[in-house]
């Protein structure tokens, strides 16, 4: 396995460029990495390995699991009446999360049958599209094949990214539209530094004053990209949008960033003054895609309080009217998931998410027959073990090296993990589960990899080390393999297969914690 990390325009300044202007492009301009065929067939094995494990046996368990009995059904009435349906009552449904992840679900049930497989292969495809992903963005950041490649196959291998692949749920749909964010803003970051240098490599003087010591303007095409996209995963789950501060925070430190890399005399005025119309025009994006998400809802007179206003007996005007019904369904969500205490067997407080504290059971047989006299049958909910709980210690290990080395990458990823799990410290008395903390994981994965990457290369400024790279080549891919082990050891009790119930209990590892 190859690769070939290439700079094309920091090799290409000219030697009549002053000293200064070179230093400032080497800054500005960031590293383009260049995958060689060899490459691309390591990415793709990856991702045939996550493909191979998410799709054989999809099907089974042969019937609704956890939830499913509620989103599997209602992708499949909005087949039909295009919003969520009570059968019970023949009228609308009243739901409280947006309609897209189950327009995502039912997109399976249309291609195929609403049957296990139906209704599952659209989490699990979407699924595999989330570590292809997770795959490019880890080598846009680091430049390295070895630790995209990693960060692919700990994803493959993670217990909860798997059995939430294999499950009609809405949270794998969330995190593949966070994560598609993320690598915008960060597409938005390079495009954003290219343009500076770009300007200063053309003459100009960004330590002037007025429009001609800024480049030209350009549409931020990637960072209005990440706003569509939030808009989107807002669609699937509100939660979506505790990732939005989250991104205006990054883009506002690198847009002042590369404004003191270049010299800007006033980088924290001028980045505000410069960028303010294009983070308002990306909020407004984000509430017309999440608008979009309710189409079903908006064009037809079916849906629950879609006419709220008149029911109630008065006016309802052409489009303020349906907006007002919107905004009243929403208030009545919101009193729903604000009010949500009621003890459950599984719910889990967010500090206990990193620690494995309260996996969920998605299903649970000992009808099955495994040759044995008592058998268990069982998809858990749980993290791989070796994984999960290396992510405290590598988040701390992040934050280290990053104020070290002073590295925006380390400060993207706390940021973004930060505002993945942080917030639901805050609704302690609300009844929570595990699997709301999916959209995290890719920016832990991205904490494990970055120490990986730590320990194979020096703090910049200090020669290349040989012997450090295969040292940490090595400690990278014996983490793997034991992530990989792991992984195979709780396979059963992912994939719902029937075992031994003494073989069953071995891995309750946290005993009834795990039960």
């Amino acid at each position: 396995m190859t690769q070939t990390v290439t700079a094309p325009d920091r090799t290409q300044i000219s030697p009549s460029e002053t000293g200064l202007t070179a230093m400032m492009r080497r800054r500005l301009v960031p590293l383009e990495q260049k995958v060689d065929p060899y490459g691309w067939l390591a990415v793709f094995g990856v991702v045939f390995i996550a493909a191979l494990l998410r799709l054989w046996n999809l099907a089974q368990p042969n019937q609704e699991i956890f939830d499913e009995v509620y989103y599997a059904n209602d992708a499949n009435d909005m087949l039909t009446h295009f919003v969520e349906w009570d059968e019970k009552n023949n009228g609308p449904g009243y739901v409280v999360h947006p309609p897209l992840g189950k327009w995502m679900i039912a997109l399976g049930i249309k291609a195929f049958h609403y049957d296990t497989f139906g209704w599952r292969i659209s989490a699990a495809v979407v699924g595999v599209i989330t570590i292809y992903m997770i795959i490019r963005i880890t080598q846009r950041l680091f430049q390295s094949l070895i630790l995209g490649c990693a960060a692919g196959l700990l994803m493959a291998f993670d217990g909860m990214h798997f059995v939430l692949s294999r499950t009609a749920l809405l949270d794998m749909f969330l995190m593949v539209f966070v994560l598609a964010a993320f690598g915008a803003i960060v597409l938005d970051r390079d495009q954003s530094r290219r343009k500076w240098a770009k300007f200063i490599e053309s003459g100009g003087d960004p330590s002037g004053k007025g429009k001609a010591s800024r480049p030209p303007i350009t549409i931020p095409w990637w960072r209005l990209t990440a706003a569509l996209l939030i808009g989107l995963g807002t669609g699937v789950k509100w939660s979506a949008l505790a990732f939005l501060p989250a991104m205006l925070i990054l883009v506002l430190w690198w847009e002042i960033g590369v404004r003191r890399s270049a010299g800007v005399r006033r980088p924290i005025v001028d980045a505000l003054l410069d960028e303010i119309g294009w983070l308002l025009l990306c909020a407004v994006i984000v509430f017309l895609a999440y608008l979009a998400t309710w189409s079903g809802w908006f064009l037809t007179d079916t849906g629950y309080y879609r006419h709220w206003l008149r029911d109630s007996g008065r006016t309802e005007l052409p489009v303020l009217g349906p907006l007002a019904n919107l905004l009243e369904y929403h208030s009545a969500a919101f009193q729903f998931h604000i009010g949500l205490d009621d003890p459950h067997p599984y719910a889990a407080p967010a500090w206990t998410w990193l620690l494995l504290g309260r996996p969920v059971a998605f299903y649970f047989s000992k009808t099955v027959p495994c040759g044995a006299a008592d058998c268990s049958a069982e998809v858990l909910l749980l993290g791989t073990p070796m994984l999960w709980w290396s992510f405290l210690p590598a988040l701390a290990a992040t934050l280290w090296f990053g104020v070290a080395r002073r590295d925006w990458r380390a400060g993207a990823i706390l940021v973004m993990a930060a505002f993945a799990l942080v917030p639901w410290f805050f609704f302690s008395s609300r009844t929570m589960f595990f699997f709301y903390a999916l959209p995290a994981e890719p920016f832990l994965i991205l904490a494990v990899v970055y120490v990986l990457g730590c320990i194979m290369t020096p703090p910049p400024g200090m020669p290349r080390d040989e012997n450090r790279l295969v040292t940490g080549a090595v400690v990278a891919g014996f983490f793997v393999v034991v992530v990989a082990l792991n992984f195979a050891y709780f396979y059963p009790i992912y994939a719902g297969e029937s075992i031994p119930t003494a073989s069953w209990v071995t891995r309750m590892w946290l005993n009834t914690r795990w039960i």
